[in-house]
């Protein structure tokens, strides 16, 4: 992730701003997919095959998506399907980026907000 920016030096409605535009960029949520796409050469096993002399079959894609720390969960994805599969699992990640963004400017709004509460109280 990019560093971090001071947020707190930007007004009320900078911050609106940009949580707006951040909302604007983010890829349709229907064409996303989390996990990681891998170019796979394989072996048959018959000792005939060119893949026994050193010339392995492939390419084949193969999706991995990590479920947990012990569990993995995976399937081959067709040729055809490939750059569907790369779009996705790109706006997958500018999903998670922006995301990550517009809850950082949120926890500044909300910063803000109490700060704002503490002087009223103050006040009365």
């Amino acid at each position: 992730m990019a560093v971090r920016e001071n947020l707190a030096k930007l007004s009320l409605l900078a911050l609106h701003n940009r949580r707006e535009g951040l909302t604007k960029r983010l890829p349709p949520l229907g064409e996303v997919l989390r996990g990681s796409l891998m170019e796979r050469y394989l072996t048959c096993g018959n000792p005939d095959c060119k893949c026994a002399r050193g010339e392995r079959h492939g390419p084949v894609w193969y999706l991995s998506v990590t479920l947990d720390q012990t569990h993995r969960q995976g399937c081959t994805v067709p040729s055809d399907q490939v750059e569907q599969v790369r779009r996705w699992i790109e706006n997958y990640h500018q999903v998670k980026e922006n995301l990550e963004k517009i809850s950082e400017i949120n926890r500044e709004l909300m910063r803000r907000h109490r700060e704002q509460n503490k002087k009223k109280k103050t006040r009365a």
